[in-house]
């Protein structure tokens, strides 16, 4: 059964569109032919896991819409977004004879779109390309906003490009074939979301939370919240897209977070290790006095509730150590994003020594939040009447996250 479908405009200085709704991947084709008029070639990027899963029509779509159309599966995985694996499709795209008018499908996850638009952008010095994710994670956050990035030995996203896509094609219906540990993880950034600019939002997850369970039961609801999201994001990157200013506040819960993933050897997923981190940053925040006092009790209910863990089991020293790759820091200050409440935070440079005292109190913060909510009977979740109509109703593109601030 279709959906309302959303179309969103994101207005940078290469200007496009993103798509959501059901039954998309036959749209592939055609959607990319109406962006890149001239394309005679299409090189479809994809992973291991997802290639068996969607590549058949989004080819099929593609040699339909007049496209010479190539497969290029690299193994899936964060330990595969790295320079060789790059190397790698650069070379597929010269044998294939790409050029400059021609284009490039990322057909995955964030690491997928990662190591597909950095392809692109590298490509002849920069070539089309196409954004379809299959992820909650990539759908609400790493396929808008033209960031592109490899990981190197020192740590995550060091290297990499600021590239926009020529459109965005989310299909929630790939959505059914995540684990539920997937389905959660990309969680940990609509909740990120409804943190920095959405208070209503938050609310709304605390209510009715955004799970596998929720996908099978109002498809149209997922939609809806996944279009939210991308024009919260929008919002940022039209007015920051080149991150200068206030596009770092979609780092909230990174700087952190990203120390936690590489100390913990990138065995936990993104969405949890940022869940960690906007836990700690939160509570550290409480004992500075800049955060009201309920906000981390909150924030991690609801990242558990959304089936994300608090548990972890580096140490202070190490995840601080990893942190100090971090690409926000600038010799020996780090930028910190900072809740003020609800719906709302601020840009805070915070001198290295500051941010060591803050990563140990609010991880040690984290640690005792997690062992609360643990010896906590489950709390019985409120009963709700998804009230899917009005939400249908509800135009995504008018939606303005700064007026929750």
């Amino acid at each position: 059964m279709a959906i309302p479908a959303y179309t969103l405009d994101i207005d940078t200085p290469q200007p496009y569109q993103v798509h959501v709704g059901t039954f998309l991947l036959e749209q592939v084709g055609q959607i990319t032919r109406s962006v890149v008029e001239t394309a005679e070639r299409a090189l479809v990027i994809t992973d291991s896991n997802v290639g068996p899963l969607y590549a058949a029509p989004v080819i099929d779509g593609l040699e339909a819409a007049g496209f010479a159309t190539s497969l290029e599966t690299f193994e899936a995985g964060e330990e595969h977004k790295r320079m060789e694996t790059l190397s790698t499709l650069l070379e597929r795209a010269a044998e294939e004879q790409l050029s400059r008018r021609d284009v490039i499908i990322a057909l995955g996850g964030g690491v997928v779109g990662d190591m597909a638009g950095f392809a692109a952008a590298t490509y002849m010095r920069g070539i089309a390309f196409v954004q379809v994710p299959t992820t909650l994670l990539a759908m609400v956050d790493s396929s808008v906003g033209g960031k592109t990035a490899i990981d190197l030995a020192h740590g995550k996203n060091l290297a990499g490009a600021f590239w926009q896509p020529r459109a965005v094609i989310a299909d929630v219906g790939c959505l059914g074939t995540l684990s539920d540990g997937q389905f959660a993880d990309g969680c940990g950034e609509v909740i990120k979301h409804a943190m920095i600019a959405d208070a209503e939002l938050f609310e709304e997850l605390e209510l009715t939370p955004l799970t596998p369970a929720l996908l099978k039961q109002d498809l149209s609801r997922v939609a809806w919240l996944i279009a939210r999201n991308i024009d919260i994001k929008r919002a940022v990157v039209m007015e920051d897209e080149r991150e200068s200013g206030l596009r770092k506040l979609l780092n909230f819960g990174h700087s952190i977070g990203h120390g936690v993933e590489a100390a913990e050897q990138y065995r936990m997923g993104h969405g949890t290790c940022v869940g960690i981190g906007m836990v700690a940053i939160a509570s550290a925040s409480v004992t500075a006095e800049i955060c009201p006092e309920d906000v981390p009790e909150r924030l991690a209910s609801l990242l558990v509730r959304h089936g994300l863990s608090l548990a972890f089991d580096a140490s202070a020293d190490e995840v601080y150590a990893e942190a100090l790759h971090d690409k926000k820091r600038a010799g020996s200050s780090i930028d910190l994003v900072v809740p003020r409440g609800i719906g709302a935070a601020s840009l805070a440079p915070t001198h290295l020594d500051e941010f060591r005292r803050i990563l140990e109190v609010g991880l040690t913060c984290t640690h005792a939040l997690k062992k609360q909510l643990d010896e906590e009977p489950p709390a019985r979740e409120r009963e709700t009447e998804l009230n899917t109509a009005n939400a249908d109703h509800i135009d995504a593109r008018s939606y303005d996250p700064q007026s929750q601030n």
